[in-house]
């Protein structure tokens, strides 16, 4: 009878804590977050669902294009976007800001990089690089038998941006763009090619784990700036416009301008959070090396950091 009592009375304070955690939610609408088609954003959000379900909110993911997605954070029919990068999603992030209906919440922690990428061996056979005047005189180095004589660079998914093609344009690069289907397919280019010694240059971003396992570099393009990609007559080509590097920089957290009033604890916990750089390389690692699932490695993240998300639910 005493164990059936302490197992009531222990039913009983769980309900009355759920309770507790329910009732401090302000609605119990559905916190719509948005899931992309890489592993570091979808841990990402995941992690950032995770706390805001401890916290007693009704969480909810929706599938959605990279730079679509901010017509859906403007209408409010999207609530989140845990990972917009200054590398490539700055404009958007400008522009929806710039509408009134979306809001920049702050920077994940994260610091990214995405640019052109070549395995050191291909340095040998292209000498000069890092600079990135080198590759026009050995673009037949990176050449494939269905882009010969021109070199190939395989781009990210046709979603991400990035403009690739009018930068081999406006810097007279002798080069094909080939965009990856997916994240999966792009790194399996890079697996295939650099066990092989084959001829590769690829879109590489950070944080993730391919950087930490293969050698190699990033070219080395005319700096960026945002002049560079407004106005033609800024950089090498007196001509065209995206005649220089990636941006680099923070990578940010997006919301729906209505969140902060709606769900004013969870859009400070959305404020509050932060990762670093090398704990997410090592938990893309973990799933797209070692098999894991997101899941698996969010709830460990989970596990060994409570202090870490429960001070930012004011817990």
């Amino acid at each position: 009878m005493k164990n059936i009592t302490n197992l009531a009375l222990a039913c009983a304070m769980a309900g009355g804590l759920a309770t507790t955690a329910m009732a401090e939610a302000e609605s119990q609408d559905p916190i719509k977050l948005t899931l992309h088609d890489w592993s570091g954003q979808l841990i990402n959000t995941q992690i950032m669902g995770a706390v805001l379900e401890e916290a007693g909110y009704n969480v909810e993911y929706v599938q959605a294009d990279y730079l679509a997605q901010f017509a859906g954070l403007k209408t409010g029919d999207l609530t989140l976007a845990m990972e917009i990068w200054a590398t490539t999603g700055q404009e958007a992030l400008d522009e929806a800001t710039a509408s009134g209906n979306v809001v920049n919440a702050g920077e994940t922690g994260l610091q990214a990089i995405e640019e052109w990428w070549y395995p050191i061996y291909m340095k040998e056979r292209c000498p000069g690089l890092p600079d990135w005047e080198a590759l026009k005189s050995c673009a037949s180095e990176f050449a494939t038998a269905e882009t010969a004589p021109k070199g190939r660079y395989v781009g990210g998914p046709v979603t991400w941006g990035g403009f690739d093609e009018e930068r081999v344009e406006a810097l007279g690069l002798d080069f094909e763009v080939v965009h990856a289907g997916t994240d999966a397919a792009l790194f399996a280019e890079l697996e295939s090619a650099y066990q092989r010694e084959a001829p590769v240059i690829l879109w590489i971003y950070v944080p993730h784990w391919a950087s930490a396992k293969y050698e190699g570099e990033f070219v080395e393009f005319p700096p960026y700036s945002a002049e560079c990609y407004d106005d033609p007559a800024v950089g090498v080509n007196p001509d065209m416009a995206y005649d220089c590097g990636k941006p680099r920089g923070p990578i940010w957290k997006a919301a729906w301008a209505g969140m902060e009033e709606k769900w004013p604890g969870a859009y400070a916990a959305v404020q509050a959070y932060t990762l670093n750089n090398e704990e997410m390389s090592a938990m893309v690692g973990d799933v797209d090396l070692d098999g894991k699932s997101v899941e698996d490695v969010v709830d460990a993240w989970m596990d060994a950091n409570e202090d870490r998300w429960k001070a930012w639910i004011g817990q």
